[in-house]
């Protein structure tokens, strides 16, 4: 499961704010769980979502599996070094990288805060922004390939087909999708609602195609789904074959057989349509701030790693605005 590093260092300005609450004095308790205390701090004090809290736990878990019975006292830069070159030898994407640097930095954090350690070594590591890696951009194109790839051949092609439409019209992320209700959808006003992350809610609009797509998709196959249901009335959107809301990892897989399937390259991702989908808002002249607005990120910052505009709209505005052009 994973968090995109420019999304996942959204909750950085959170914690830096936390951790500046005065030192505590040292408290000698037995056993620690200080990984498990960790994540209870998260979860409870810095109001981090769930998601968030599971991609620290899952990289703070191969931090300890490298450690073994070494303790955290005796770390030095060296030794953090030495674990991200690992991580690189096992061929760590760079945005998994990134986000692993970023935990370290978190939770070494933390350990001083609690009055664990006394210097903070991983603050000497490099910057997550040198391990950033732009993700991968369809062009038009190839959306409009992607999109009408479910066929026949498929078991469920109309619900396919509407999830791809709901990506890439909405620029949601897949945690997003998964958890859209049936209430949260107007088709007839044309929006969508999204539960964000941190709780926080946004409308959405629809377009056209997105709204047939899903309409087609809720008098037909949905219905089908719903029976195969334990429960009474299932609320979401989107459903598996055995009538569950459709999980995160089975939308990855979706959306990589049908990039397979149109030739697209093997990075393609849900939240590769995510980023289309800024790339080509702006592309097209949207306003950064409207597509901040759009993606639900707390910062522009955010929005500017997440988006890249074109070269031949950069020229375009140079040639525009520039006096001397």
């Amino acid at each position: 499961m994973w968090c995109g590093v420019a999304e996942f260092s959204n909750s950085m300005p959170i914690l830096r704010n936390k951790l500046k609450r005065k030192l505590k004095p040292v408290r000698r308790k037995v056993n620690r769980d200080l990984y498990g205390e960790f994540e209870d701090y998260l979860r409870h004090e810095c109001h981090l979502a769930e998601n968030s809290i599971k991609a620290y736990h899952n990289d703070l878990l191969r931090f300890k599996d490298w450690l073994k019975t070494t303790p955290l006292k005796s770390l030095t830069i060296r030794d953090l070094g030495n674990y991200v070159s690992k991580l690189k030898k096992n061929r760590l994407a760079a945005s998994s990288i990134a986000r692993n640097i970023v935990s370290l930095k978190i939770f070494f954090r933390y350990l001083q805060l609690e009055n664990i350690i006394s210097d903070n070594v991983a603050e000497l590591l490099g910057s997550q922004r040198l391990w950033q890696r732009i993700p991968h951009v369809l062009t038009v194109g190839m959306v409009e390939k992607l999109l009408a790839a479910p066929g026949r051949q498929d078991t469920y092609p109309i619900r396919d087909r509407a999830l791809l439409e709901l990506l890439y019209a909405t620029g949601c992320r897949a945690s997003e999708v998964v958890g859209l209700t049936i209430n949260n959808l107007h088709l007839d006003t044309g929006y969508c609602r999204y539960q964000g992350k941190g709780g926080k809610q946004r409308l959405v609009p629809l377009v056209p195609r997105a709204t047939k797509a899903l309409t087609e998709y809720l008098t037909t196959e949905r219905p089908m789904l719903a029976e195969c249901s334990a429960e009474y009335s299932p609320d979401r959107v989107l459903l598996s074959r055995r009538g569950r809301p459709l999980r995160r990892e089975a939308i990855w897989e979706l959306v990589k057989k049908y990039a397979a399937r149109i030739g697209a390259s093997r990075e393609i991702s849900p939240h590769s349509l995510r980023h289309s989908f800024a790339t080509h808002m702006l592309a097209g002249g949207a306003d950064l701030r409207q597509v901040q607005e759009l993606l639900g990120h707390a910062s522009i910052a955010t929005t500017q790693i997440y988006t890249h505009v074109d070269q031949s709209r950069l020229k375009q505005v140079h040639e525009q605005f520039h006096p001397r052009a």
